[in-house]
């Protein structure tokens, strides 16, 4: 493992004040950011006051969250691809250690029924956030490493799922549904995308899907979710008490919304208000415009992610294509998961929205993969001018002149021509193409 893979290498082109970065992107994610900070502030300012925290006190958390995740960001855009390639393998090491740290007793602290957090004194560290993409830089690793066996063999297939399955299971043991259905389906389309044949897919969903079922069948919380969300309305005063309401505050916005800060479920009768809940509070105080705007956001960061990873792959970077996959389709996923659990799409889940709930632990993490994305745009760009580059230097540097025969075969007086990118043709009216050193006076 080398060292000077950690050293920076982002040098600023001139005239430019910083380097080949995705500009759109940023503004995107800076968009979800604002919008998040300004949700989180609304949501949680009854909370704080019952709870005598000050009435800013989560967004002024929420800030400095924020500011910790830009930091780590930059950090993570600092360091080359081929450093993550060759940590790999201890990515999901340290992964696996600290989802079984968690479990420890003691050591790991149980919220609302969950042993999720590892308390660090500043914040508490949820350890299912950075193990997911710890676990997404170790199946890229694997992918590049074992490519033609995962896509001819099906015990390269399932070997790299056994990793996978481990820190699964560790998950659910903590118990962690949502989260191990976001990192099991995450995996399964990088693996599509190495070109991994369809069938093998359907066999290993059915499985899953089966043990799954046996999963919610056997845990009497998980049945309740189930049936609560099948209709919330048989119990809105007990299982399905959390749905109703939020799909009271998402009717209540209407088109435009009752207004900022104007939320009527915030004031404790919606559970969770700022952390899973944040999208019901946005819905009711923003409407149907401000739920487009925020869908439109995610959705662009997503295309926006898999078409960075598309170029990579063109470019034959294939780690920096499998990663940017799983990065893209983890953010689209769990949007897509948490937005559904708001709705009443899906059952309840502890997932939260990407880049906009409150939770130190989400939201730094979320900014280290945004860093990953601009690090594979950055090192793609890179290749692209290289490569144009080269097309320059092969390029002829000397003004070409033209020179045109007359019928008595004298040459007349010859005129500048500035040479293409396009392929000049040399026969065209009887005209030559003659270097300037070549030319007789």
């Amino acid at each position: 493992m080398s060292l000077a893979l950690l050293l920076p290498d982002m040098p600023v082109r001139r005239g430019a004040s910083c380097p080949r970065l995705d500009f759109v992107l940023l503004a995107a994610v800076a968009a979800l950011f604002s919008l998040g900070l300004v949700m989180v502030a609304s949501a949680s300012m009854p909370v704080a006051e019952r709870l005598h925290l000050g009435t800013f006190h989560f967004a002024l958390r929420q800030t400095l969250y924020l500011l910790m995740g830009l930091a780590l960001g930059v950090m993570t855009l600092r360091i080359k691809l081929a450093w993550w390639e060759q940590c790999s393998r201890l990515c999901i090491l340290v992964a696996i250690l600290l989802l079984a740290a968690v479990l420890l007793p003691g050591l790991g602290t149980t919220v609302n029924g969950s042993t999720r957090w590892i308390d660090l004194g500043v914040f508490r560290l949820q350890v299912s956030e950075p193990a997911k993409l710890l676990a997404l830089i170790y199946m890229a690793g694997y992918l590049v490493r074992h490519a033609d066996n995962v896509r001819e063999t099906r015990a390269g297939f399932i070997k790299p799922l056994g990793l996978i399955g481990l820190a699964a299971l560790l998950l659910l043991l903590e118990p962690d549904f949502g989260t191990t259905v976001v990192l099991m389906s995450t995996v399964l389309v990088m693996m599509f995308m190495a070109g991994v044949s369809l069938w093998k897919f359907g066999a290993l969903i059915a499985v899953a899907g089966g043990a799954f079922a046996l999963l919610a069948v056997s845990s009497p919380y998980r049945m309740q979710r189930l049936t609560a969300f099948l209709n919330p309305w048989d119990d809105p005063f007990n299982s399905g008490f959390q749905l109703t309401q939020s799909l009271m505050a998402i009717g209540r916005g209407e088109w435009f919304g009752v207004g900022l800060g104007a939320s009527i479920q915030k004031l404790f009768y919606l559970p969770e208000a700022h952390t899973d809940f944040v999208f019901a509070v946005l819905a009711e105080e923003l409407g149907l415009v401000g739920i487009l705007v925020l869908l439109g956001l995610y959705a662009f960061v997503v295309a926006r992610a898999y078409t960075i990873a598309a170029v990579a792959e063109q470019g034959g970077n294939l780690f920096a294509a499998y990663l940017g996959y799983g990065i893209g389709t983890w953010l689209g996923l769990q949007a897509f998961i948490n937005i559904g659990v708001n709705t009443g799409l899906l059952p309840t889940k502890g997932l939260t929205l990407p880049l906009m709930s409150y939770g130190g632990s989400s939201l730094i993490v979320s900014c280290m993969a945004i860093g990953l994305l601009m690090r594979i745009n950055f090192e793609v760009s890179g290749l692209v001018t290289q490569a144009r580059k080269q097309t320059l230097r092969q390029t002829p540097k000397k003004p070409l002149r033209r020179v045109t025969e007359t019928a008595n075969g004298k040459a007349r007086k010859p005129a500048a021509v500035m040479p293409k990118a396009d392929a000049i043709d040399d026969h065209m009216m009887g005209s030559a193409l003659i270097d300037e050193e070549e030319l007789v006076t």
